[in-house]
């Protein structure tokens, strides 16, 4: 069977597009063959940073015939029906079509259409064109004359035929050859845009660039080799790695390696080449982690460390070249040198100038005594400077330095419930956000708050306070760590909700994949602090307080009259108009501030309760990532649960009982014993709330009763101690009782008293598992 090679040849594509691009190409061209009744063994893409290939491996040289059997109307339908199933069958006349008897729908006309099979070759050439100018690059451009206004075009480019082809650099060259794998290929020479394809490619821009003719990719691959072009991006990564790995071993040192890095690097060049540069000693006491994003960031190289371990760094880099020079490379180390001690020199000055103080303290007086700020301090005037400047957090919800309030407010709340000392969890509030007024962080805004921990123990700042600064970013997803003690755990609780219940209050929730804020991150890092860490909070009082916190610092103005305030929570969406015409004429009264928290009460517990339901679904992500069951969770989880520790410990131990054969048997009963109630309360039985036992006939009634009775009491008392696994084993008495109940006792008696007293036994059932669980949802 034949195969197919593709190449797109341009200018060099964006290292961070690359290897998407290749996968769309692939995607977009295999899903179009087998639309048009092609079928292939294989595909593979590939990508350098000046082309896009795509090999296919055992295509279908022809589409097969098809043939289709279109219904159409009866015999004796209007004219009118007859012939709009003519035109869409494509036939001339209605003795084309064959006539069919239904025995109940009389007859009626079938077209019977046959398509004969294409060529491969022609589904290629018909396909291609618009895959290349329809491609989904998230940027591209136009070149040459198709670029220029259209007043300056020359003569031909009239803007009538279809638009100019757009590519994310100049498209030069395309490559589309296609036959069996012993036999001679064929080119299919598509055109777009003035650009045949052919089997012509070319090799490196420098070292090879005349033309090369392949035949298939075989061929196409060690041509390319031979012209100092290695097509595998993996392979590129592999080489580069252990080749930067062998030179930093020889000098003896070991390589810093960073994953995001080795990507972009073999996305810059086709012919890798490792180099060693370095710079002076003295740059070296600037943090190593402004130093590897310096030279990462500006000249995508490697640092090096000494052999010996520890955190620092070492003055050497490694530095990947698309060239073989034939100086050994030491013009491009050279060159590079000069460029990685001009970007250090730069860090240094930042980094120095963070320490020192700033030029116009007298002008943030009043920032000083707002936070408690100390003047002499570095980390304090940038704290003060940032709220001085009334730099944006969001339109919505005020300046940073109103946020840091606001963190301030509830941290002090989160404190004694996490266990962390309040001086200094109010001191690591005020200084969290301090390094976003700092020159590295400016530089790298990537360093935020490890860049503050520095600057908190260089001023002398107690370590949790420093570490606080540091953690309460933390953590930025499912896989990084956590804040390391409790009061970087506080912080972090505060910054998040903060941020959660602002932008739910504003209604800038996340839709679809769209989460622009990153609140279902945020959403999930509080989900990890409080089961990781064992943390009780109750959820939704704890958001109502925050929103009361959001309202108050920000939303508020204490000189203006309470009508104003509430103007300006319609503004912001916190109140309805409605509401506002409603309570208007009592806002002016003496009892005006309590009219309007009445008001704002029930609104700021609706905006809770539709986060706390945001925050089940982050707990249901993170639950099922740790291998719990869905329906467990759900037995579990009800609108109103905001203790989420709590949940976690419930599903814990709803997994284990259920998986035991005592829970087994003790579900198995239950649910029976659920489903006859819905199907009573269905028909509209209503079923009484106690039990007589003056009505207990049977002694497995009696015994079921008794076993109720007992393990209630003990579950409703584990739960209570919060001993879930305690609770578990009280219910798993039921499960005998249960049993003997289904087997010896008919429920529908024919005396109704003892009937109503047996469904009463049921919902007895039902009412003391719910003490852990809705047993209904659990499957099985």
């Amino acid at each position: 069977m034949p195969d197919l090679l593709l190449e797109l040849r341009s200018e060099e594509i964006p290292a961070r597009m690359q290897r998407k691009a290749a996968g769309d190409l692939k995607k977009l061209v295999t899903d179009a063959l087998v639309e048009a009744g092609l079928t292939y063994e294989g595909a593979r893409e590939y990508w350098t940073p000046r082309r896009l290939t795509l090999d296919i491996r055992g295509l279908t040289a022809r589409s097969a015939d098809q043939r289709e059997e279109r219904k159409g109307p009866r015999t004796d339908a209007p004219e009118g029906a007859i012939a709009g199933f003519l035109r869409g069958a494509g036939l001339s006349s209605i003795s084309e079509a064959q006539v069919v008897n239904d025995p109940k729908k009389g007859d009626f006309y079938v077209a019977v259409i046959s398509r004969p099979g294409r060529p491969a070759e022609d589904i290629i050439a018909e396909v291609m064109p618009g895959i290349i100018r329809n491609f989904p690059w998230p940027k591209s451009m136009r070149w040459g004359a198709a670029s220029m206004p259209k007043g300056a075009r020359f003569a031909g480019i009239d803007g009538k035929g279809p638009e100019s082809l757009r590519w994310v650099r100049p498209l030069q060259s395309i490559v589309c050859v296609f036959g069996p794998e012993h036999e001679e290929t064929q080119v299919i020479p598509f055109e777009i845009d003035g650009l045949t394809a052919s089997n012509i490619t070319y090799g490196h821009r420098f070292h090879a660039p005349d033309a090369i003719t392949v035949r298939r990719f075989d061929d196409y691959v060690t041509s390319l080799e031979k012209a100092k072009v290695m097509l595998d991006a993996d392979r590129r990564k592999d080489v580069i790695l252990h080749d930067a790995r062998d030179l930093a071993f020889a000098n003896g040192l070991d390589l810093v390696e960073d994953e995001g890095l080795l990507e972009e690097v073999s996305g810059l060049v086709e012919w890798p080449h490792v180099l060693m540069g370095e710079f002076e000693q003295d740059y070296l006491e600037i943090p190593s982690e402004i130093i590897r994003l310096t030279i990462k960031t500006n000249q995508k190289c490697f640092v090096t460390r000494p052999q010996a371990g520890g955190e620092g760094l070492s003055n050497r880099f490694i530095l990947i070249s698309n060239i073989e020079a034939k100086d050994g490379g030491k013009e491009i180390m050279h060159g590079n040198g000069k460029v990685v001690r001009a970007r250090l020199s730069d860090a240094k000055h930042f980094w120095t100038r963070d320490q020192g103080d700033m030029p116009d303290l007298d002008t943030l007086e009043e920032s000083f005594k707002k936070f408690g700020l100390h003047k002499e301090k570095p980390l304090d005037q940038r704290m003060a400077k940032l709220d001085a400047l009334n730099v944006t957090f969001h339109a919505k919800l005020g300046t940073q330095g109103e946020r840091v309030a606001r963190i301030r407010a509830l941290a002090k709340e989160l404190a004694p419930i996490v266990g962390a000392d309040p001086k200094l969890v109010d001191r690591a509030a005020v200084l969290a956000k301090a390094d976003l007024r700092t020159e590295a962080v400016g530089e790298f805004p990537e360093l935020q708050g490890l860049m503050g921990r520095k600057y908190a123990l260089l001023q002398g700042e107690d370590a949790s306070v420093a570490a606080a600064i540091e953690d309460h970013w933390k953590p930025n997803g499912p896989s990084d760590r956590l804040p390391e003690d409790k009061v970087g755990l506080t912080v972090a609780l505060a910054d998040k909700l903060d941020t959660l219940v602002g932008f739910w209050a504003i209604d800038e929730k996340p839709t679809g994949s769209k989460d622009p804020y990153a609140l279902r991150r945020a959403a999930l890092g509080v989900v990890r602090i409080l089961l990781e860490r064992n943390v009780r909070v109750a959820l939704r009082f704890q958001m109502v307080k925050t929103l009361a916190i959001l309202t108050v610092a920000w939303q508020f103005d204490s000189a203006l009259p309470e009508v104003e305030n509430a103007r300006r929570l319609v503004e912001f969406g916190l109140l309805s108009p409605e509401a506002f015409e409603e309570i208007r004429d009592r806002l002016t009264g003496p009892s005006s501030a309590e009219v309007l928290a009445e008001v704002m009460g029930p609104i700021a517990w609706d905006k809770a309760s539709d986060l706390l339901s945001f925050f089940h679904d982050r707990l249901k992500v993170y639950l099922r990532d740790q291998g719990a069951r869905h329906d467990l969770i759900d037995a579990v989880l009800t609108p109103d649960s905001d203790d989420l520790l709590m949940v976690a410990r419930r599903v814990e131990a709803l997994t284990a009982f259920i998986t035991s054969e005592d829970g087994k048997n003790l579900l198995a009963g239950t649910k029976r014993a659920v489903q006859l109630l819905a199907a009573e309360e269905k028909k509209g039985t209503v079923v009484a709330d106690g039990v007589s036992e003056e009505l207990l006939r049977l002694d497995a009634e009696k015994a079921l009763w008794a076993a109720i009775t007992v393990a209630s009491k003990e579950a409703a008392e584990a739960v209570a101690k919060e001993d879930f696994r305690s609770a578990m084993e009280a219910l798993s008495k039921l499960r005998v009782p249960v049993d003997k109940f289904f087997e010896d006792v008919l429920v529908n008696d024919e005396d109704t008293a003892i009937r109503a007293n047996r469904l009463a036994l049921l919902k007895a059932i039902r009412e003391a598992t719910a003490t852990v669980a809705d047993f209904s949802k659990i499957s099985g």
